[in-house]
């Protein structure tokens, strides 16, 4: 019998779950910076408007689909109306918040390079906020869209003069959209289903309740993919990092002696 001394396989190290607590309370912290800063921009009602007229002209320029096109099938009966705007209020926040609690459960990976591109993106939104403040087509009279919301219900907005919980002229981008897109990106990357890229439904499904509620212009949802772009440019997949980091190990330890091989040892 021939007995042999090779090196063992290094096994991957498993990836350590980030604390709990220290998860918790930076992404409530972030989500606090971004709801307070949306209120900076309370007030900038007059600009708000001349950059709607803006966004609408540039629309008509670049011959996007009228808004219109997308709302008129939903005025067709009160249900439809009602569902789009119960989507619009229920569905955003808690699906994000679903997708990086399953993330971080199942893979905690995927679960870092998540929350740092949404962190990522909902940073360059306030600074856009910010800069352009933006009233959505249903308070532009020359859209002539129905405030869906208004009409119908649920509304989750109040009057602009009056409403302290929530800026109504930060509409570009579309968070709606870019955290859709960006949930259904994650798990069509952290996923190994053949229906994975279902998922792409949600961020489809949002882009007609913005557009058909006139919450949100197409150019919102387009400036929120080219941000959510820019986003997934910077910050690396997590197999990325592991490759690079792997390569980079490779190169600094120190050239292992080879084992000599005993032929005949045990006859």
């Amino acid at each position: 019998m021939n007995a042999r001394t090779e090196p063992a396989e290094a096994k991957p190290s498993a990836i350590a779950r980030p604390p709990l607590v220290r998860e918790l309370l930076l992404v409530t912290g972030l989500f606090l910076v971004y709801k307070f800063g949306r209120q900076l921009v309370t007030g900038h009602t007059t600009e708000a408007y001349r950059n709607a007229g803006r966004v609408w002209h540039w629309e008509r320029v670049l011959d996007l689909p009228g808004e219109g096109s997308v709302q008129s099938l939903l005025l067709h009966g009160d249900t439809l109306a009602h569902l789009a705007n119960t989507y619009y209020a229920t569905v955003h926040f808690p699906a994000t918040v679903a997708f990086l609690v399953w993330l971080y459960l199942k893979r905690p990976a995927h679960y870092v390079w998540a929350r740092r591109v949404l962190a990522l993106l909902t940073g360059a939104a306030l600074v856009l906020h910010l800069v352009f403040p933006l009233a959505p087509p249903r308070m532009l009279a020359a859209a002539g869209l129905v405030d869906t919301a208004k009409v119908y219900g649920p509304s989750v907005y109040g009057p602009p003069q009056t409403d302290t919980l929530s800026n109504q002229f930060a509409a570009m981008p579309s968070l709606h959209f870019g955290w859709a897109l960006m949930v259904a990106i994650g798990l069509i990357v952290a996923t190994r289903s053949r229906w994975r890229r279902l998922w792409l439904l949600h961020p489809l499904v949002t882009l007609l309740v913005i557009v058909g509620t006139a919450n949100h212009y197409w150019m919102d949802a387009i400036v929120a993919t080219a941000l959510l772009g820019i986003a997934l440019a910077i910050i690396d997949l997590p197999h990325r990092t592991a490759t690079t980091a792997g390569r980079a190990q490779e190169k600094l330890a120190p050239a292992e002696p080879k084992e000599n091989v005993l032929v005949g040892a045990g006859r």
